[in-house]
């Protein structure tokens, strides 16, 4: 058996080269002279205009005659970003502060509220919930990492785990337009609530999840018979007004004895109506999700031709709270294509008191345990909560990866702050940003590199 394989092993080594060189020639044979409708380059052009995603995308429809549900994220490359801002750094006065001197980057929402939550860093854990999206382990590694740090971690409207509240340390209660997301036990331990109108792509939109996608122990956190779908309502209320949700707003007020109450919508075109009505029912923050965010699954249209940029909406959003002289009054939380710390200090920058990481911690908990799936299965059948490789993940090795991701971003946005001088993220504004982008400096208001720098009053 041994001199069998050396032989077939002895042959490859020396005929590879020969072999190889036969299939180039054929396959250059049949690329070069096959007529363009029989080559098999007329993928190219097909997929340049078409684009790949788009080309898989309608052949899932075509194959399976139903609604697509899209995992993490739009496809539209219409969105601008924050890459073209720049931070505007202290080199002959002010002179950076000392490498060795602590900078203060700890948050306050909900500044009016009679018990506000008071977090560590700016970075918060963003709702990904159990069940609906995430596993067991990697809910409990989140919530133990969030408390580790000195932050907060969002349920999402997925099920509530019993171990998640008790060892999460700042506990963000998502009131969802689900039954299980309105137990007053649960209500009454949040150290803060938000009421979710809208979110990324699916914004106000509810859905039926079938039971095949919901397994196991999430079943039973969530109150779900065997065959039951989970019903994520559209609204809260049957005919719903602004008054209904003004009083919801008021009764979970009451029932928490003072914990932020706000509300969570996706960043869309009349933005500033929104938070108007907003303010009317009393919150003490808003969230927004900018139109990059992604989610465990949403139709692709409303990904791709839904919403605004989270660039153009935190802009809007600032100019608006500070027209209605509610800036600082009311908390600002943005989320939505946030994905490395030079884009959390921008929106910091730009006008908002936290972020909501959601992404860029989903695949930092997993990090190299994404090898359980990868190259045969996307390395998110490691996290989902139907995900096949799910029961491998390693709970300690998760809570260390995300622990040292918040740390090592947080690190990173306090070295910056140093470079620009400052001992405090509230020393922090859009004065000290500036844009290699023409357009981009105009709509954002701030400096344009290209011109000479005008020292502003």
């Amino acid at each position: 058996m041994m001199a069998l394989i050396f032989v077939m092993f002895f042959f490859m080594l020396i005929a590879w080269r020969w072999l190889t060189k036969i299939i180039v020639k054929q396959f250059g044979k049949i690329i070069f002279t096959d007529s363009y409708q029989e080559n098999i380059i007329e993928m190219i052009p097909g997929f340049r205009h078409m684009g790949i995603q788009n080309v898989l995308e309608n052949s899932l429809r075509a194959e399976k005659g139903k609604v697509l549900f899209r995992p993490l994220g739009g496809s539209a490359k219409k969105w601008p970003n924050l890459d073209p801002i720049t931070f505007i750094p202290a080199q002959t006065t002010p002179f950076p502060i000392d490498g060795e001197e602590e900078v203060d980057v700890a948050v306050t929402i909900g500044p009016k509220a009679k018990k506000p939550m008071k977090i560590k860093i700016p970075l918060m854990i963003s709702g990904m919930g159990y069940g609906i999206a995430l596993s067991e382990k990697v809910r409990l590694s989140l919530a133990t990492a969030a408390n580790n740090v000195g932050t907060a971690i969002n349920s999402g409207e997925g099920g509530i785990l019993p171990e998640e509240l008790d060892t999460a340390g700042k506990y963000i209660l998502q009131f969802a337009k689900t039954e299980w997301a309105k137990e007053e036990a649960v209500i009454q331990r949040a150290d803060m609530i938000e009421i979710k109108l809208g979110q990324g792509a699916v914004f106000g939109t509810g859905r039926k999840i079938p039971p095949e996608e919901i397994m196991g122990r999430a079943r039973e956190i969530m109150g779900l018979k065997d065959n039951e779908d989970a019903v994520i309502s559209d609204n809260f209320f049957e005919n719903q007004t602004l008054a209904d949700l003004k009083e919801l707003v008021d009764d979970l007020r009451e029932m928490t004895g003072g914990v932020p109450i706000g509300v969570k919508i996706g960043a869309a075109g009349k933005i500033e109506e929104d938070i108007d009505h907003i303010i009317e029912m009393g919150v003490d923050f808003i969230a927004i999700d900018g139109g990059q965010a992604a989610m465990h699954g949403a139709p692709p249209i409303l990904y791709d031709d839904f919403g605004i940029p989270t660039l153009h909406a935190i802009v809007r959003a600032v100019n608006h709270l500070e027209k209605r002289k509610m800036k600082g009054q009311i908390s600002l939380l943005f989320s939505g294509g946030l994905l490395v710390p030079g884009h959390f200090l921008k929106v910091l920058a730009l006008g908002a008191d936290a972020v909501y990481l959601g992404s860029a911690m989903l695949f930092t908990v997993a990090h190299s345990q994404i090898l359980n799936a990868v190259p045969f299965e996307p390395p998110t059948q490691v996290v989902w909560n139907n995900g096949k490789f799910k029961e491998q993940f390693k709970i300690e090795d998760g809570v260390q990866a995300a622990e040292k991701f918040l740390t090592a971003s947080t690190e990173e946005i306090k070295m910056a702050l140093r470079a620009m001088g400052k001992k405090s993220l509230k020393e922090l504004s859009k004065k000290d940003l500036v844009s290699y982008d023409e357009l981009t400096s105009r709509m954002v208001g701030i400096p344009y590199s290209f011109q000479p720098w005008e020292k502003s009053e």
